[in-house]
């Protein structure tokens, strides 16, 4: 199953820096900082304005969609290795329709561009189409666990349509929108690649179980995340080496596991591993209060 995917998605892969090992070191992205909310309450997140902060869900500042085809412009010229242009945050991409638009301008710009997008899978299905028209092409979903009883230990709640949902009914609602949600994209032709931030003593030993669930719902591929002790879970220590590969080695049972994970921020661009050129795009300017 996992060779036919990859045979059918080569073209993408080949190109994409975060689902290829040898792009990584070759090919660039630009992730554009245009969500500025999030619909789901991970207990580990915690997001941030600054300039120096490496991890997801840390920027600058929020860009608005408008602003977003004359950031691409400059980081190509930057930058001309890059192929991809992504929203990963620094909130959720979904939450609102601004890295929808902003990849929509973008896509009619510089339509050779992979587009890229990070979501929670909250409201993928829903989105999935529109998703397809603004030019996506790959889609990266964080599923930290498919039981409801564990992610309620990871995540406080969800958002729907202005109501908190939390505990089991919130977890619940959570694990059946990432699933149809990836279902979807895959049924559309999009790349799948999943997320997973590997909590000692929460999820590690149930990354098989989000491995296969993920697996048959259409993903392609897995990339296991460290947890960067924070927020509520800042007194749970990082995965130590044995336990990310062990994580791992059980994952590849079912996907392709990406293994060169990078905790990029919300602004980065450039080729992963390589100078990060976003001091060169962004004037000085940082946010200094929270979206959302």
């Amino acid at each position: 199953m996992t060779d036919l995917k990859e045979n059918r998605y080569a073209h993408l892969v080949k190109q994409h820096p975060c689902y290829n090992p040898d792009a990584h070191k070759v090919n660039g992205r630009i992730h554009l900082p245009v969500s500025p909310t999030c619909n789901i309450r991970c207990r580990f997140c915690r997001r941030e304005f600054d300039t120096t902060t490496q991890r997801p869900g840390v920027a600058r500042y929020v860009i608005s969609p408008a602003e977003a085809v004359g950031l691409v412009e400059k980081a190509l010229e930057l930058c001309p290795q890059i192929t991809v242009v992504g929203v990963a945050g620094p909130g959720e991409s979904l939450a609102t329709s601004h890295a929808l638009d902003a990849l929509e301008l973008v896509h009619r710009r510089f339509p050779d561009l992979i587009g890229c997008l990070s979501t929670n899978g909250l409201r993928l299905a829903e989105n999935a189409m529109r998703l397809v028209q603004v030019g996506v092409k790959t889609v990266s979903v964080t599923v930290n666990a498919v039981n409801p009883d564990r992610l309620t230990k990871i995540n406080g709640g969800v958002v729907i349509d202005g109501k908190l949902l939390t505990g089991i009914e919130g977890a619940n609602t959570l694990i059946r929108a990432q699933l149809a949600g990836i279902r979807k994209a895959a049924d559309l032709g999009l790349v799948v690649k999943t997320n997973a931030v590997l909590i000692p003593g929460l999820n590690d030993d149930h990354i098989e179980d989000i491995a296969k669930a993920v697996e048959e719902a259409g993903a392609s591929m897995m990339n296991i995340i460290p947890l960067i002790p924070s927020a509520e879970l800042s007194d749970i220590p990082a995965p130590d080496c044995d336990m990310l590969n062990t994580a791992r080695a059980t994952a590849e049972k079912y996907l392709t596991v990406f293994r060169h994970c990078r905790h990029c921020r919300a602004d980065a661009c450039g080729i992963p591993g390589g100078k990060d050129l976003a001091d060169q795009l962004y004037d000085k300017r940082v946010e200094t209060f929270s979206h959302g």
